[in-house]
């Protein structure tokens, strides 16, 4: 991550913990190792592979002098979603983290200020709406203003949540199932993406090179529709900042149909990014939806390495593909459509007459066994594909709820 963000990297260490020194995190000796490590280097820059806390930040920058920049591991994904957020949507969701993470750590930046008398030009302006109070400290003053900032952007989320909502609804009302890409950073979704679809998509092998979801349309094998959607990658402990803010772009894998995981073949610690990425999903409460799980880059894995070797368990479901070259793409899209399409579920529903569009979505994919025109609405006993069942859930009469 570090290489992603620019930064050269000229050493690394670890320390094996009980606990973590309330102070430091890392213990006085090692704080002593790691002092004379960029002295010999001349690093200006120290990263912890793990979330640290403003105490933490604060003791450890004292301890290594004003000349060391001391970051953790959100501080820097952070920094490289900054890079990468190229649309105002995930500008917005990056600032807001951004905000949020910094807003606990101003008193490192700001306790060496004095208290600030409230004079003529603090009381100036009309009423001195916006200014400093009497006795407001540059902090609290700092505190008030991010505060202010970070309700504003999330205000602005809202926004964004909601037109994302309606396009959501609409794709729902148009029947046409909706398939995420999910997998750990880097492992292809991208390339994968505009391999299905054409879709004109920013394609780099770097971390967190997608920010913004991007959405197109696919034609399955019994040319039957599906809508395939990129997302964020995942990543192990991702930061619950970026979990918060970024909620617009994770609800369109809470909204999906089907998870495409894609995992990347080559990597050594493949087997761990997958139980990362399935961490994240439960976390997200959608470890329960159906999944599809496709090896990807096999056209760059050793012939001496087997499948079974990458993923020991998930290999014997697991689809073998080149996002580049475009191996295995037909299987892997027969799979999907077969997820999609013809695990039917039984289903009785009563739909009031105003909901022609989904009396519409029941006859195109679905079964009907069974239909009566009531004082009601339309009664219909059928057989549905379960991606459909949530969206007909509200219309099953109470005799049949369970």
């Amino acid at each position: 991550m570090s290489r992603t963000a620019g930064i050269i990297v000229v050493g690394q260490d670890h320390q094996r913990l009980d606990q973590f020194n309330p102070a430091t995190m890392i213990g006085s000796g090692k704080l002593e190792e790691v002092k004379e490590q960029l002295a010999e280097t001349g690093a200006d820059v120290l990263i912890f592979d793990d979330e640290l806390s403003p105490r933490h930040q604060r003791e450890l920058e004292k301890s290594l002098g004003e000349g060391v920049k001391v970051l953790d591991r959100t501080a820097l994904i952070l920094d490289i979603f900054a890079q990468h957020a190229h649309t105002r949507e995930g500008a917005l969701q990056v600032e807001l983290a951004q905000y949020e993470y910094r807003l606990p750590r101003l008193t490192r930046q700001w306790s060496h200020l004095a208290r600030q008398a409230g004079g003529g030009a603090a009381r100036g302006g009309v009423g001195g709406v916006g200014l400093r109070g009497p006795g407001e400290t540059q902090l609290e003053a700092d505190r008030r203003v991010i505060g202010q900032r970070i309700s504003k952007l999330k205000a602005e989320l809202e926004i964004v949540l909601a037109h994302r909502g309606r396009h959501r609804a609409q794709r729902k009302r148009s029947g046409v199932p909706v398939v995420a890409i999910v997998g750990y950073t880097n492992a292809g979704k991208s390339t994968l993406l505009h391999a299905l679809t054409g879709a004109d998509v920013l394609i780099q092998d770097q971390l967190f090179a997608t920010l913004d979801p991007t959405t197109r349309r696919c034609e399955l094998p019994g040319n039957r529709l599906a809508l395939f959607t990129d997302t964020v990658g995942f990543i192990q402990k991702l930061p619950t900042q970026l979990v918060a803010a970024f909620r617009a772009t994770l609800e369109e894998i809470t909204e999906a149909d089907l998870l495409l995981h894609v995992v990347d073949a080559t990597h050594p610690h493949a087997l761990a990014q997958v139980r990362a990425v399935e961490e994240t999903l439960r976390e997200l409460d959608v470890g329960g939806l159906p999944c599809v799980t496709a090896l990807n880059k096999i056209d760059r894995l050793p012939e001496s390495i087997s499948l079974s070797q990458v993923l020991p368990a998930p290999s014997k479901t697991a689809i073998p593909i080149s996002a580049l070259t475009h191996r295995g793409l037909d299987e892997l899209l027969q799979r999907v459509e077969e997820m999609l399409y013809e695990q039917m579920v039984p289903m009785q529903v009563i739909l009031p007459y105003r909901e022609g569009s989904l009396l519409a979505i029941f006859h195109q994919h679905g079964s009907v066994e069974q239909i009566q025109h009531m004082s009601d609405g339309v009664h219909i006993t059928g057989r549905l594909p379960g991606r459909l069942v949530t969206t007909f859930r509200p219309y099953v009469p109470p005799s049949e709820k369970r």
